[in-house]
């Protein structure tokens, strides 16, 4: 079976590294045209574009924190300026924050997790949304986490930003669907980027890790884009509403693989 996205313009929020990077080269490799949205490195998102030219694809960078609405906006108008609009929007910018106890949080680092990660998420799929409803088409596809069901003690601005884009993905989708738009979330588990490499380069950490893993290994970017360009595509024409884990059964409590 072949996947063709050919045509299909695309927006990928925090496109120039680690999970987005992989997923805006896959899309690009399936033939759409991407833009790669950066709020920092863009000599990053810059190389991105560059390589996707060179390998015959048609691509631009952007610069905006989703973060800011007016920015968010701003970055769709340049889409729009461009492309004329936009068919598939990977809402991927996130970050992880600060580890801390929840009585010991800063309450600005906690806000600026949920700024990011679930506003950010809404403020880009709002502006998808008003050119996708009227146009009848369209994909949104957010990356949530393993630990929008896993709770992750020090991380709770993060479980909790992950757990409200599962249920904004499910009420994005039923709004949407009369009109022929898809919304779904991917949930990666532990995946080889440079956000992780302090735990999967060291072997005691890894160690740990791979005992939360069924598959006993790490997962790759490139297993995560592929599994994007799969669900944006008309290959999962009848899928919405839903999170898609791809996290070598991380999410199947391995733990009790030995007992209750």
């Amino acid at each position: 079976m072949e996947i063709t996205l050919t045509g299909k313009r695309a927006l990928v929020t925090g496109g120039n590294s680690g999970i987005g990077a992989a997923i805006a080269l896959e899309l690009a490799k399936a033939g759409a045209k991407v833009a790669i949205n950066y709020v920092s490195h863009p000599e990053i998102a810059e190389q991105i574009v560059h390589d996707i030219q060179n390998s015959g694809g048609e691509a631009i960078s952007i610069e905006a924190d989703v973060s800011s609405y007016d920015l968010v906006a701003k970055m769709f108008t340049t889409l729009d300026e461009a492309w004329g609009g936009i068919d598939i929007l990977i809402n991927n910018a996130g970050i992880d924050g600060v580890k801390a106890d929840s009585w010991d949080v800063e309450i600005k680092d906690w806000e600026t997790v949920m700024n990011i990660n679930l506003m950010g998420n809404f403020y880009c799929a709002r502006q998808a949304l008003k050119r996708m409803v009227p146009q009848k088409s369209g994909v949104i596809l957010s990356t949530s986490s393993v630990h929008e069901l896993i709770a992750w003690t020090g991380h709770s601005a993060y479980t909790t930003s992950k757990a409200g884009i599962s249920m904004l993905t499910k009420t994005l989708a039923q709004e949407a669907a009369p009109y022929n738009v898809r919304v779904l979330a991917l949930a990666p588990g532990a995946i080889k980027t440079t956000i992780n490499q302090n735990v999967w380069n060291n072997q005691a950490g890894l160690d740990d890790l791979l005992e939360k893993i069924p598959l006993h290994r790490i997962g790759e970017p490139e297993e995560v884009a592929r599994m994007a360009v799969v669900l944006v595509s008309d290959v999962a024409s009848y899928v919405t509403g839903r999170t898609i884990f791809v996290d070598g059964g991380m999410t199947d409590y391995p733990d009790f693989a030995h007992g209750g």
